[in-house]
């Protein structure tokens, strides 16, 4: 007889763990997967333990890394069943990969901690970055050079429309490349040379075919990555905040570059941004990091968040639902919904009146095609800031957005969802704004006419009781009239609220608009 958890994971989903055995740190992530393809995070655990550390010369795990590792696999082990999950999978990469004594340490993690880890190979590696960072970022045009720089190892994937055009796992990581190069610290201008012609030998024409291929921005999806765009950040006096999405340039990189190598590792603690656990890597990190950037062209760096561990849980839902984890856009925006808003039967309705707005509006307003799905998640999440408070709930829905877990998305595509979540109600979004000044006057204007429609759409659906079934929309000259199908109920409270609703969408349309009922 199936126990009631089972019968709650066979219906509605999974809560899945993934655990990265790495050459650094080993580290676990939990998260709560649907037959949909909704994809929570509800947990993430690390501990460092080094297991890279002298096993690139040697080729041997030393005893230490590995009582360290084991210790946190149980550990690891422990919370998984704290936190009830179903299915575990763990893998373990260049450093466990290359050691002669590989076999005796997975047999004794399975001993001791009832864990069952897999050594992939560098390919496989390269392709659940890859599967990762589409799921997070889309990866639509480019193309785009994702960039994982571990402790072993180097993944690089070129992408072009969703699409890898090449993969290459290279045995250029961080830890490996202070222990064969950088031995001193601060490292020696002669060490730093050596360095640079060994990556120009292993990697310099793949990245050269990078820029041959002229890419369009660089993605990093490692941890040392992470942390120069935080550093990043830091020098131009920003708040760290969310980091996925966030971005350096190629002239910040090679700066950040130099300071870490001309500073010892004392002084190293002390530049904004920078994790102190990778205080010892981030030498040659840095230097690999601007190497790639420029041999290949790129002109900046984005972070990404996900990355192997990620592509471990999506790898599982897809062997358990049977399905990929594809348009991981619509996905997001519906679990943020259901967070916030439940079934959300308003932000529905007003999604639907919302494009029917759009499609009768875009070529006057001049909106693109491809704009309309940004509208449709504007309209879907404009409420959610109900969850913290009525009179201010448009800037809460903001903020939830804006710091929320949506994949597949440009940082520029979650700022103008987000911005017209805030303009639907009372004042709208100005052009000169702080918070638009980022985006571009094209993207400004665009999420004026989304605040524009979204206006008229909220009230049109006052009462949040799907009064109005339809609307029909016809020009005029000097006119756009809104006829509205309510089916013989009332909708007088919709139609004096849209009323009230329609200055902005006039102005930008440069007609009057008018209600028929």
């Amino acid at each position: 007889m199936m126990t009631s958890r089972l019968i709650a994971v066979t219906l509605l989903g999974m809560r899945l763990a993934a655990i990265d055995v790495g050459s650094n740190s080993v580290h676990m992530i939990i998260a709560d997967a649907t037959r949909e393809g909704q994809i929570e995070v509800v947990d993430r655990v690390k501990e460092m333990v080094r297991l890279g550390r002298k096993s690139f010369t040697t080729g041997k795990l030393t005893d230490e890394s590995m009582e360290l590792a084991v210790r946190a696999l149980v550990n690891f082990r422990k919370l998984a069943r704290v936190r009830r999950v179903d299915r575990i999978r763990a893998v373990a990469t260049s450093a466990v990969r290359e050691a002669r004594n590989r076999a005796p340490f997975i047999r004794r993690i399975r001993r001791e901690t009832g864990i069952a880890v897999q050594v992939i190979s560098g390919a496989e590696e390269a392709r659940l970055i890859f599967v990762a960072a589409r799921h997070a970022l889309g990866l639509d045009g480019g193309p785009h050079l994702l960039v994982d720089v571990g402790g072993g190892s180097l993944e690089l994937v070129l992408v072009r429309d969703g699409t890898p055009v090449w993969m290459h796992s290279l045995k250029l990581g961080a830890a490996r490349m202070s222990e064969k190069f950088l031995t001193q610290d601060p490292p020696t201008h002669a060490q730093l040379r050596r360095l640079e012609k060994h990556l120009e030998n292993e990697a310099g024409d793949l990245l050269r075919s990078a820029r041959k291929a002229d890419v369009a921005r660089a993605i990093g999806t490692s941890g040392t990555i992470n942390t120069i765009v935080a550093m990043a950040r830091s020098g131009r006096g920003e708040e760290l905040g969310r980091l996925h999405g966030a971005s350096a340039s190629a002239a910040e990189v090679s700066a950040i570059a130099r300071d870490l190598v001309t500073a010892n590792s004392a002084l190293r603690a002390d530049l904004p941004g920078i994790d102190t656990k990778r205080i010892d890597l981030m030498p040659a990190a840095g230097t690999i990091v601007n190497f790639v950037m420029r041999r290949s062209g790129a002109p900046e760096l984005v972070a990404c968040t996900w990355a192997l561990r990620e592509g471990l849980i999506l790898s599982q839902l897809r062997t358990a639902f049977g399905h990929t984890a594809a348009d991981a856009r619509r996905r997001s925006v519906a679990a943020l919904a259901n967070r916030f808003s439940g079934f959300n039967p308003h932000g529905k309705k007003v999604a639907a009146l919302a494009l029917k707005l759009f499609d009768a509006t875009a070529p006057v307003l001049g909106l693109g095609r491809e704009s309309r799905e940004l509208l449709e998640y504007a309209a879907l999440l404009h409420d959610i800031g109900h969850a913290i408070d009525h009179d201010r709930h448009n800037r809460h829905s903001y903020y939830l957005i804006k710091n929320a877990e949506l994949f597949g998305f440009e940082p520029d595509e979650i700022e103008i969802v987000a911005q017209a979540a805030r303009g639907h109600r009372k004042q709208a979004p100005k052009l000169d704004s702080p918070e638009l000044s980022l985006l571009s006057a094209g993207k400004r204007r665009l999420v004026r006419a989304f605040a524009a429609i979204l206006r008229v759409a909220d009230a049109l659906d006052r009462s949040h009781f799907g009064v109005v079934k339809d609307i029909g929309i016809r020009y005029s000259p000097g006119r756009l009239i809104i006829e509205v199908n309510s089916n013989k109920e009332k909708a007088d409270l919709e139609l004096w609220t849209c009323e009230r609703r329609t200055d902005l969408l006039s102005r930008l349309l440069d007609r009057r608009v008018m209600l028929a009922g």
